[in-house]
């Protein structure tokens, strides 16, 4: 029986290695400090991942989710976002985006996608906008830009807070500037699985407005700015030392990392030649626009076959994500409208595996088995 190559989609046991000894080094030095939780270490890494998304403030948190929430609800708290208010989010996202919204009482208006990109449409973001909105909570999708000049005009126009989900971009470039400082404030995630990933669940905002900074630390640490003193209904979210110490040792090898996965991404639009599936696209007229390829999604209507295709021939893939959020049970009895274009993506995504430790063996061995697939 001929044995196939085990391509999996995501090695963290061997991306981390790649890591070492710095991780061991630091993870011993912070087992040995006895100091867990708001140490040097954090305020090191919040010092290092401003200066390199260029922002003024960074607040380290538990995990990507709550910086989304933190960011609204600290909006709320300064009186600039109030319950009710409506923020425009694109329909392709992970749930959480929407979470975020629909948790401080504010409305998510889903608006459907550019199909090449699967990031939101200028021209479709335009149409939704109306006495009632208040924001637009853009999501830099599978480690693609989605920033634009014309969206930053819509911003301008209409007054909009412009929040930032970069939990699966962060290094991206627009014009020179990070995303992460492209709007008011950022939400970063640094899940295991994200480009710049601890070895459990952390997160992060970014911003150069002061306070709403002081408000989102605040917000996160039950609602006090100072010990045993709260001042707004808050919650509780800390990135703890071990995250933090992870981080710092990954950071200074992000940019490589991100290139190398450029490179793969470009073979795979270069080399991946299939009649049977739709590549994504990028707008690659505008060299001042980067991507980060934190996912390498492909549209396929015989999903399942290729699954199996790849599956039988020892390549792992995953689907982000099966359901849009707009479908599932918790909206039920919420009309958000047809968004045909997002639930056919939904229905068609694919993710193939993309990575920076992929050998150049294993990527052609990828697209070989692509391009053998006869549809079935």
């Amino acid at each position: 029986m001929k044995e196939y190559p085990a391509i999996k989609f995501l090695d963290l046991k061997a991306i981390n290695q790649g890591f070492e000894p710095e991780l061991t080094r630091m993870l011993l030095k912070i087992s040995q400090s006895g100091q867990f939780v708001n140490g040097e270490i954090s305020e090191k890494f919040e010092k290092n991942f401003a200066n390199y998304i260029g922002t003024e403030h960074c607040i380290s948190l538990g995990n990507g989710t709550n910086a989304l929430e933190l960011i609204l609800k600290a909006y709320m708290v300064m009186g600039i976002l109030g319950k009710k208010d409506e923020i425009l989010v694109p329909a392709n996202t992970f749930f959480a985006t929407f979470l975020a919204i629909s948790n401080q009482g504010l409305v998510p208006v889903p608006v459907e996608p550019d199909p090449s990109t699967f990031n939101i449409c200028v021209s479709s973001l335009e149409q939704k906008i109306n006495k009632k909105t208040r924001g637009l909570l853009l999501v830099h999708l599978f480690g693609r830009n989605a920033y634009s000049d014309k969206i930053k005009h819509l911003v301008e126009k209409h007054g909009l807070k412009l929040i930032e989900d970069n939990a699966q971009a962060v290094g991206s470039i627009y014009n020179e500037t990070r995303t992460g400082a492209l709007g008011h404030a950022a939400a970063h995630s640094f899940y295991p699985t994200k480009n710049l990933g601890a070895l459990g669940d952390a997160g992060a905002v970014t911003t150069n407005d002061l306070e709403l900074a002081t408000t989102v630390r605040a917000l996160g640490n039950y609602g006090g700015k100072e010990k045993y003193v709260f001042e707004c209904l808050g919650t509780h979210s800390k990135m703890d030392e071990i995250q933090a110490g992870v981080l710092n040792v990954k950071l200074p090898y992000l940019d490589e990392s991100n290139r190398l996965r450029n490179e793969i991404a470009r073979t795979y639009l270069t080399e991946i030649d299939s009649i049977y599936l739709t590549l994504p696209k990028t707008p690659e007229q505008n060299q001042s626009l980067s991507h980060t390829w934190h996912l390498f999604t492909i549209l396929v209507s015989r999903r399942e076959n290729l699954i199996r295709h790849l599956s039988k021939m020892g390549i792992e893939t995953t689907i982000h994500y099966p359901i849009p959020p707009h479908l599932q049970p918790v909206y039920s009895h919420t009309n958000f409208g047809p968004l045909p274009i997002t639930e056919k993506i939904h229905n068609e995504t694919l993710s193939i595996p993309l990575n920076p430790i992929l050998t150049k063996a294993e990527i052609k061995y990828i697209i070989d088995t692509i391009n053998n697939w006869n549809g079935k």
